[in-house]
């Protein structure tokens, strides 16, 4: 949405068709993949990784069951300039030693999306750390505030800034939702290793965009989490999200109500014609007494009432007064005032 803010009332336009991400063809240089299933294999690739940012994501076998518990990690995908590790340390004997060390080095950036939940998760299922993380959403609302707009921690997901910023859409599919603990399959192998690379070309266009907006910092998208806590990117205090330089732009308008039901339940005000026909229907249906004693209710629809001591029925007008007290009159005559009649 180039030029408008997310979130603005417009006319909603089709987002143009756009060609699908591949690191086999959209790296800057020649890239080696490897995917490791040893400890001591991984030891070995990772002391040979380039300094440099790298892409930064996990995988684990999905749960079906409702209610239950998340599987543990599975997959650790780290992507650089020119290598892609694919670290499925679930069929490692124990964890890589020098994954602990390259995850816990703060001059490394490890950058993706949603990237404090992985990490919280890694560090719950394997006690692992992980220093000077970047959230790409953050960033992205950071350098280029123009474009998004809304509440600060707002997610943005991996596909839509890579067709921002990349121009290319990411593939998902059912590879997603498949079994991450067992050998992977080719198509698992490039699905865990676009979604590693698409994280790290984001952050490269993003941190090119940094250098030419003023206030930025580091500290407003990077953090650590160690030990499971939340800390800056040093990993020395507590870190919250927060930018003080970030516009969030005017609230959204209200949403109105699309529940017919609502509209249902809104009683209409009577028209004066309805307001007539009922005056002389009910003006038809009483007669006034000649004793100046009130309306006298000839057309009332009454209701049957059984008297438990006599056993006789009684016909009793529904909108008789509830007060039994007989009117002073001393002209009073219980033959007119009556306004029940016994069924002999």
């Amino acid at each position: 949405m180039s030029g408008s803010a997310e979130g603005s009332v417009k006319t909603a336009v089709p987002r143009p068709e756009l060609p699908r991400y591949s690191w086999r063809d959209q790296s800057p240089a020649p890239t080696r993949i490897r995917y490791i299933t040893n400890h001591l294999e991984a030891d070995f690739e990772l002391s040979r990784l380039a300094m440099g940012p790298l892409g930064f994501d996990l995988e684990w076998r999905p749960n079906y069951r409702k209610g239950g518990r998340e599987n543990p990690v599975a997959l650790v995908q780290l992507a650089g300039f020119d290598t892609i590790l694919l670290l499925h340390i679930s069929a490692m004997s124990e964890f890589p030693l020098k994954l602990r060390e390259v995850l816990w080095d703060p001059l490394r950036v490890k950058t993706g999306v949603s990237i404090q939940r992985d990490c919280q998760k890694l560090h719950q299922d394997w006690g692992v750390s992980t220093r000077n993380c970047v959230e790409l959403a953050l960033l992205a609302r950071s350098v280029d505030n123009a474009r998004w707009k809304g509440k600060y921690t707002s997610p943005l997901g991996l596909s839509r800034l890579l067709e921002t910023y990349v121009g290319f859409s990411l593939a998902k599919g059912k590879v997603q939702r498949s079994n991450w603990e067992h050998r992977l399959s080719p198509a698992q192998q490039d699905y865990a290793a676009n979604d590693a690379r698409a994280g790290y070309a984001i952050y490269a266009q993003l941190i090119a965009l940094a250098r030419d907006v003023p206030n930025t910092d580091p500290r407003h998208y990077s953090f650590s989490v160690v030990n499971g806590f939340v800390l800056d990117h040093l990993g020395i205090s507590r870190w919250v999200p927060h930018n003080p330089y970030y516009d969030p732009g005017p609230p959204p308008p209200p949403k109105e109500s699309k529940d017919p039901k609502e509209t249902k339940r809104t009683p209409r005000a009577p028209t004066s014609s309805a307001v007539s026909q009922a005056t002389a229907s009910f003006q038809d249906g009483v007669s006034m007494r000649n004793d100046g004693q009130g309306p006298l209710l000839s057309n009332v629809p009454v209701v049957p009432s059984v008297n438990s001591r006599a056993g006789a029925f009684h016909r009793i007008p529904r909108n008789r007064p509830t007060s039994t007290q007989r009117p002073q009159n001393h002209s009073y005559d219980p033959a007119q005032h009556s306004v029940t009649t016994r069924i002999q």
